[in-house]
């Protein structure tokens, strides 16, 4: 195969888990295939999205909160990244990838020590134990998109095995939610990190070229006063 030592190596998306105390990375779990689709959801948190303000109207939710929002919209991510030990023959794979799979199941599972740890609490008396905090990670797709995520859904397909039964191949399915200062206590490194990814939102869309009113049949300024 040809090789052109000018052709720019295709940036990786990934998933990196961060020490919240000191944002130091504790692990970089790079997909082994970029998926091909993104499905992305954004809902945003508007004021006034319960309640009827009367009159007679089929709209809900009080009149002066229509253009209020709560909060930063709630985004979620989905897309189907692939594993397959049969494109990297050179690396050996005993193990399969029993331990690529196991790197992304522990982002949803706590270790054996913290659930030991919780269970001598119990055991002790304690009368409340707080949940378990997992570690904080965060989602990549080039530089442009770096932020902190929670894991909501992981679904594996495994479609092929070798003679000790591990899988070599398989299709996972991932969900995660976007987590925004709303999720996050103030202070928290994983709002920091929202906050740099929005502002870095803001600042492609400064970039966006606008059009001019006569493009959309607005060229009368009445049209915009309510005076047309």
């Amino acid at each position: 195969m040809t090789r052109y030592p000018d052709t720019p190596k295709p940036i990786r998306s990934g998933l990196v888990v961060v020490d919240p105390d000191h944002g130091t990375p504790q692990r970089v779990i790079v997909l082994q295939f970029n998926p091909d689709t993104l499905e992305r959801g954004i809902a945003p948190q508007s004021a006034g999205d319960s309640g009827d303000a009367g009159g007679g109207g089929a709209g809900s939710g009080d009149r002066n909160e229509a253009l209020r929002l709560k909060g930063p919209a709630q985004e979620t991510w989905k897309f189907t990244a692939e594993i397959d030990a049969t494109d990297q023959l050179e690396i050996a794979a005993p193990d399969g990838i029993h331990p690529q799979l196991a790197v992304l199941e522990m982002l949803v599972q706590p270790t054996t020590a913290q659930l030991r740890a919780a269970t001598r609490l119990s055991q002790k008396g304690s009368i409340e134990i707080s949940p378990i905090e997992m570690p904080l990670t965060l989602f990549t797709w080039g530089s442009k998109r770096v932020m902190p995520v929670r894991l909501t859904e992981l679904s594996v397909n495994e479609s092929a095995f070798d003679v000790h039964l591990n899988p070599i191949r398989a299709s996972l399915g991932i969900e995660m939610k976007i987590l925004t200062v709303s999720d996050l206590p103030a202070g928290h490194r994983g709002a920091d990190l929202y906050l740099a990814h929005l502002a870095q939102k803001e600042r492609l869309a400064a970039a966006a070229r606008g059009g001019g009113l006569g493009t959309p049949g607005l060229g009368g300024a009445g049209l915009l006063t309510g005076r047309g």
